[in-house]
């Protein structure tokens, strides 16, 4: 999982173009991007989206964006995509991981009315979207089987605590927003899934997105969403392990296995140890991820 597309669930024409966009996840919404007038009719689109989508030989996974726990939307979202079998559920404004327990529980009774495989359906939530969220980060691990990735969103937290702005002149974060980016990073490999840094909504600038992106690999994430087709192919190559960086993760792997039980090893003028070790086993699996 590289790049998650975002994609309005109430406009086939946009669903037909992410399908061919190249992203590794379609995260086909019915939150912000559908009107509330539209909700109802989103959903029958989204249904049967997922649907014609899952019969394709070579396609993306589907991640349908449902409305908030609290939202009194939640309900007649999940009954009407669950029956399409979507792989996932991007679960909105998450305040902790008893949010996601109860999402898990809601998909239970769902997959069991539709005869499907029980916990296949994952979960990622955008767990930064509240500031009271940003102190419950530390509970999402273990939360769920079903916790498939971390993600987190500075928009809806400025509106939250009424910052004027979420980025400086130069388009970098304010510091309450890079407090709560590190915070999620921490909080996604602290639960053992996948890290997915937050959207970049100026999609014209092409140097400050790939900056970005850049960046976001250079800190751990290991994906990162997008709101336009055209940021797809840059996400998928910023995060895909370049030949010389899977060339030296095999080497540092395959010098481990020849020593075991060693605790450090020399290689090109330098002492490769423990932690070396885990991140080269990181980049090799997302090669065969």
């Amino acid at each position: 999982m590289r790049s998650l597309l975002f994609v309005p669930g109430d406009s086939p024409r946009k669903l037909e173009k992410a399908a061919g966009s190249g992203a590794d996840v379609l995260l086909i919404d019915l939150e912000d991007s559908v009107a509330p007038s539209a909700k109802e009719a989103a959903r029958g689109m989204v249904r049967d989206a997922v649907e014609s989508l899952r019969g394709q030989d070579r396609r993306p996974l589907l991640y349908v964006r449902v409305n908030a726990l609290d939202s009194g939307l939640i309900e007649a979202d999940l009954d009407a995509v669950m029956p399409a079998h979507p792989d996932g559920i991007m679960l909105p404004k998450s305040a902790s991981g008893v949010d996601v327990q109860h999402l898990a529980a809601k998909l239970a009774v769902r997959e069991a009315e539709s005869g499907l495989p029980d916990g296949g359906t994952k979960i990622i939530p955008v767990a930064t979207e509240m500031a009271r969220a940003l102190f419950a980060l530390g509970t999402y691990r273990g939360a769920s089987h079903r916790l498939a990735g971390l993600t987190w969103g500075a928009e809806d937290l400025a509106a939250d605590i009424g910052a004027e702005t979420n980025r400086l002149a130069d388009g970098t974060y304010t510091d309450p927003f890079r407090l709560a980016r590190s915070l999620a990073l921490f909080a996604a490999h602290g639960a053992e899934v996948d890290a997915i840094d937050t959207v970049y909504t100026d999609f014209r600038n092409d140097a400050g997105f790939l900056a970005e992106c850049e960046a976001a690999r250079r800190d751990g994430f290991t994906a990162k969403m997008a709101i336009h087709p055209a940021q797809v192919p840059v996400i998928n190559a910023v995060f895909t392990p370049s030949e010389e960086a899977v060339a030296k993760a095999r080497r540092i792997v395959d010098a481990f296995a020849a020593s075991p039980g060693v605790g450090v090893i020399g290689m090109d003028g330098q002492m490769v140890d423990r932690p070396h070790l885990r991140q080269a086993e990181r980049v090799l699996a997302r090669v065969r991820g």
